[in-house]
């Protein structure tokens, strides 16, 4: 199935084709309120840790190594993306946030996160859950 997550600044003009306007961001935006960024949703656990973007945003990080921690932040809190993969599911989603530079955010490694577990979920969901009953096959005295 494919899905449409996009990503984008909370600064950016709201479009109707954005969908589910989720922010994805610990802290909130300044000079934003609720009403002008026309949010469905907050999700402030998915965002890196404080002490992950503090080191990030201090360059005490490079881009790799903190892409991998933060990738193992939401692999040891899968929960936390649920509500992204509802929304994934529903429609397009837009992921927001209030860096200036969305390809050097956390946003493309959850979008790229979001997507794996939702290929992840479908294809668990075209397996069979359980082998198929032969019990019609056994002589009646084995039943």
């Amino acid at each position: 199935m494919v899905y449409h997550i996009e990503l984008k600044r909370v600064y950016a003009p709201i479009d109707e084709q954005d969908g589910v306007r989720v922010l994805v961001d610990r802290l909130w935006p300044r000079g934003k309120t609720r009403s002008t960024l026309a949010l469905d949703e907050w999700c402030r656990e998915v965002a890196p840790s404080s002490e992950l973007r503090r080191h990030y945003l201090q360059q005490k990080i490079s881009q790799a190594v903190f892409n991998s921690r933060y990738r193992h932040e939401l692999k040891s809190a899968p929960d936390n993306v649920l509500p992204l993969m509802r929304y994934a599911r529903e429609g397009r989603l837009t992921l927001l946030t209030a860096s200036r530079h969305i390809e050097k955010s956390h946003l493309p490694e959850l979008k790229e996160t979001t997507l794996a577990a939702l290929a992840e979920e479908d294809a668990s969901d075209s397996e069979p859950s359980s082998s198929p009953c032969y019990a019609q096959t056994l002589p009646t005295s084995l039943r």
